[in-house]
């Protein structure tokens, strides 16, 4: 960057601290965040990177999500990494500890520091994708200018955040480019990418949580994505996705307490309330895995063939023929 484009964004920067937008502009709120930590939009020193042991203690520290986060870290890339992009997943430090990207692009992104150990938390580098979409806890574009420091005023970059199992912050998924021809169409696209593979990264790290569990799928509730409600054999609530805790009020007290699904979901997903249901449902399945031989369903349940029949009569279940 120039010297003169370098003064021209720090004075844009200064302007806009000085004035009120900080309250209407979550952009400037983020430039007034860097400033109190202060830092200097004209800061030129390269950004802050771990030792190897640093990066490897990170790594450990979210272990389990990196590993659920393979695949889907692949088809983002794939996806993305044709047109000149890398992909980072960030710990909640802001510190990538995995990435993907083009060999022929490597030299380029680790001297921008888009590479795993390079700090990209707000305090340390201003605002930026990564660092700003975990303090706001959003998913968010930070494209060239916008960025605090002038050094970074080059790059494009689209991060989500990633809840863990427990529905706190536990990383970010960021797509960067250095690109000056990215438009606002292929950027919008790129966004939608990043959000599904955050997604993803969320569910299949919340099976990975709960192997045993029977999980629940929950519907989407005015366009935000449906949520994952983790059961046990006896259909009580083990474990909730950010999104199905903020749908149906699900807390830490909720599922201390292993209320039974139930209890929580109701309507349509109402399970069985009394003994009645309760049976009624068991005879079903076990039938189903019989594929309807009610002396081989009968075996399966450890009752008298005749008893399964009472029991059929009595509840109102047909067989299918």
């Amino acid at each position: 960057m120039r010297g003169t484009a370098i003064v021209e964004h720090a004075d844009k920067v200064q302007a806009a601290l000085k004035s009120s937008d900080a309250a209407r502009s979550a952009l400037v709120a983020s430039w007034q965040r860097s400033s109190q930590h202060r830092l200097d939009p004209t800061h030129r020193s390269p950004p802050e990177r771990l030792t190897e042991a640093e990066l490897s203690l990170a790594r450990q520290r979210i272990e389990p999500l990196i590993s659920a986060a393979q695949a889907s870290l692949d088809r983002l890339y794939l996806a993305v990494g044709g047109v000149g992009c890398c992909v980072l997943l960030a710990d909640r430090n802001g510190i990538p500890v995995e990435r993907r990207g083009a060999v022929a692009d490597d030299e380029t992104f680790h001297d921008w520091g888009l590479w795993t150990g390079t700090v990209w938390s707000e305090e340390s580098e201003g605002t930026n994708a990564i660092g700003t979409s975990l303090v706001e806890q959003r998913p968010l574009t930070i494209h060239r200018g916008q960025h605090f420091l002038s050094r970074n005023t080059a790059l494009s970059c689209t991060t989500a955040p990633i809840y863990d199992h427990q529905g706190n912050v536990a990383a970010a998924l960021d797509v960067s480019s250095c690109r000056a021809d990215l438009t606002e169409g292929f950027v919008n696209l790129i966004a939608l990418a990043v959000g599904d593979a955050a997604r993803r990264i969320e569910a299949d790290n919340f099976r990975l949580a709960f192997p045993r569990a029977r999980i629940i799928l929950t519907p989407e509730v005015e366009r935000s994505p449906g949520g994952m409600i983790a059961v046990d054999a006896d259909d009580l609530v083990i474990g909730a996705t950010r999104q199905a805790r903020l749908t149906y009020g699900i807390t830490r007290e909720r599922l201390e307490r292993r209320l039974p699904v139930a209890d929580i979901v109701g309507g349509s997903m109402r399970a069985a309330e009394d003994l009645d249901e309760a049976e009624r449902a068991a005879l079903h399945r076990a039938l189903a895995r019989a594929d309807g031989n009610v002396s081989a369903a009968a075996l399966k349940l450890g009752i008298s063939r005749a008893t399964l029949h009472r029991k059929l009569n009595r509840l109102g279940i047909r067989r299918a023929h």
